[in-house]
């Protein structure tokens, strides 16, 4: 199976915000975006336009504020401002709000955005900044319930979903050039955080500077490679350590049980390290002897992690260089080197072997 499976199920929860309550754009015949079809009450979580009472607002409309009813409704008079100028709410917005005429001419168009302003904005004042009526969160969790709940439920959370911009750290609400109304391309948001020194785990662990990473290992893991980093992480938040969508030892040491191999048998054939003896399912065997084996499948055996970097390396099959041993900050070099007809390795682990693959 190919990690492919995972980007599709990474992506699931992702593209129902893209999509909107009533799904996303449709594309014509010329090429243009179509508004989405409307959605069925149940699923609408418009947001009240009355003004709040005294003392609720965060932020005000300014004409509201003025006192300048006019602005968007046929009479002045605040006590009777009678309806609308314009043919619609978002007509009456965009004759203010130049500058999301361009955001609402992007391809992918999120579909309440295009039903109304107020499906998320109060026109008079918001509870929330930008007269949101509510918190980014909560709006979205309205039409998008299974993604709250699961991001709630995540015992590993995602600091950009939960804190600060919540959904919109991500996603814009209004419209988007990139899947998903994600407001960059995916690998380009997740390296774009990623790439601060000093960055925490929620196990305290200090995370890589991923940018500066893949710039000093040009070897990158296939997913890496492709810029799918949902293909092994949840984006919303997920069960696993790092927010991983499947099982794998966290630990340098592990006892063997395929199934806590699950995210790296999802792409690679669980025998090249089953199997005792083998010519076909990996090289790293001396003759038949299979040496994956060897470190991996005993009790206590070497989790890929201590020989392997999951997303980049400066050599082939993605060998480290050195891994932390402990939790002292040592730093254990593995000097591996890759020859013609096997490899060997320095004294670290063990004294220096080498082998040959015939």
């Amino acid at each position: 199976m190919h990690h492919g499976r995972a980007k599709v199920a990474g992506f699931l929860a992702a593209a129902s915000i893209a999509a909107g309550a009533a799904g996303p754009a449709r594309a014509t015949p010329a090429g243009t975006a179509a508004a989405a079809p409307p959605v069925p009450a149940v699923r609408r979580a418009a947001a009240a336009t009355a003004p709040l009472p005294p003392g609720q607002a965060r932020s005000t409309h300014a004409p509201y504020a003025a006192g300048d009813c006019g602005a968007c409704h046929r009479s002045a008079d605040r006590a009777s401002p009678g309806p609308l100028r314009h043919a619609s709410v978002n007509a009456g917005c965009l004759e203010c709000h130049e500058e999301m005429r361009e955001v609402m001419a992007r391809k992918l168009k999120h579909a309440p955005a295009v039903r109304s302003c107020t499906t998320c904005h109060n026109p008079h004042d918001g509870a929330g900044p930008s007269l949101l009526a509510a918190p980014v969160a909560e709006l979205c969790a309205r039409c998008h319930p299974g993604v709250a709940a699961q991001a709630a439920a995540a015992p590993m959370k995602h600091a950009p979903v939960t804190e600060g911009r919540a959904c919109a750290s991500c996603h814009d609400p209004h419209a988007a050039r990139h899947e998903a109304l994600l407001i960059a391309p995916a690998f380009e948001l997740c390296v774009g955080c990623h790439s601060k020194d000093g960055m925490t785990a929620a196990d305290g662990r200090t995370m890589l500077n991923m940018r500066r990473w893949l710039e000093e290992n040009p070897v990158w893991h296939e997913p890496v490679r492709e810029r799918d980093c949902a293909a092994c992480h949840r984006t919303h938040g997920g069960d696993h350590p790092r927010l991983l969508v499947a099982d794998l030892p966290d630990k340098l040491y592990a006892p063997y049980d395929r199934r806590s191999y699950a995210l790296c048998f999802g792409c690679h054939n669980d025998r090249l390290v089953s199997e005792a003896e083998t010519t076909a399912f990996t090289r790293f065997r001396d003759g038949a002897r299979n040496l994956h084996a060897v470190h991996v499948n005993r009790e206590r055996g070497l989790a890929c992690r201590a020989c392997h970097d999951a997303h980049a390396s400066r050599q082939e099959r993605h060998v480290r260089d050195s891994v932390a041993y402990g939790s002292g900050g040592y730093v254990l070099k593995l000097g591996f080197t890759r020859t013609a007809s096997g490899g060997s390795c320095a004294k670290a682990c063990h004294e220096a072997k080498a082998y040959v693959a015939r």
